[in-house]
């Protein structure tokens, strides 16, 4: 797949909230996510295993999604750019609206890197 192609599928299924059919699809074995922890510092997942347990925790601490959006990719070169947000209820923290840019870097028809701006 293309760097085009690959955006055109991870938005779709991002618009649908399908995370876990993304990682399935268009991730390398070996790829790494970093964002900021709840303490500010960057935390980092390697590999699909830890992407996934990582997605996971996420999920568990979300109590209700009222609502969201992914605005379309922008591509340059091998990277991948997406504005998304999340209107969300979290345990223990209450309402709250997310927005981040997310950032994909591609490499053999599959992404090897995502990052978290917020």
């Amino acid at each position: 797949m293309t760097t085009q192609e690959i955006a055109n599928r991870l938005f779709e299924l991002c618009k649908q909230g399908q995370s876990e059919t993304a990682h399935n699809e268009l991730y390398a074995a070996e790829a790494i996510s970093t964002e900021k922890n709840m303490q500010g510092g960057l935390e980092t997942a390697t590999g699909m295993d830890a992407i996934r347990e990582k997605n996971k925790k996420f999920q568990s601490m979300v109590e209700e999604v009222h609502g969201g959006y992914t605005n379309a990719p922008t591509v340059f070169g091998p990277y991948i750019f997406m504005e998304m947000g999340m209107d969300a209820t979290m345990k223990g923290m209450g309402r709250m609206n997310m927005v981040e840019m997310c950032q994909y870097e591609t490499k053999d028809g599959k992404i090897i890197s995502e990052r978290f701006f917020y």
